[in-house]
């Protein structure tokens, strides 16, 4: 699995309500321009995003909330995996990006992007999972 790596604006926005890890919607884009950690809203990170078609939709695919709970002081965010299928060519992308939709103030802030570590295409059929850490999480806060 592709490593998590946070926003520098994510943590800001966290002690500021700006997220509810437990109630809003979450989505992944994918691309292959390379993040940065001072991106800190969707718009920054838009303009290299896969283009719309053959299986993929702008603004990227939701995952689920599985759990979002702490215990002995430790929370735990747990989504569930993405699943992009391709019904025609899809790519290139190296990174997948995870941002919160619900929120618009700022107007869909990042949370992190995991980098696959070289482009990847789709052809027709094939699938590219966003495998989300069901033990671990995709993050936890100590």
């Amino acid at each position: 699995m592709a490593a998590f790596n946070k926003f520098n604006q994510f943590v800001e926005d966290l002690a500021k309500k700006k997220h509810d890890l437990s109630a809003d919607v979450f989505k992944v884009i994918l691309t292959n321009t390379a993040p940065v950690a001072t991106n800190a809203v969707y718009a920054d990170v838009s303009a290299g995003e896969v283009t719309n078609g053959n299986g993929y939709t702008t603004g990227g695919t939701a995952t689920s909330i599985t759990s979002c709970a702490q215990t002995s002081g430790v929370l735990k965010a747990v989504y569930g995996n993405v699943v992009f299928t391709a019904t025609g060519a899809v790519g290139p992308f190296r990174y997948a990006i995870l941002y919160n939709s619900t929120q618009t103030t700022p107007l869909k802030p990042l949370v992190a992007w995991f980098d696959y570590g070289s482009s990847i295409s789709l052809a027709t059929g094939e699938t590219f999972t966003v495998n989300f850490d069901a033990t671990n999480g995709v993050l936890t806060i100590t």
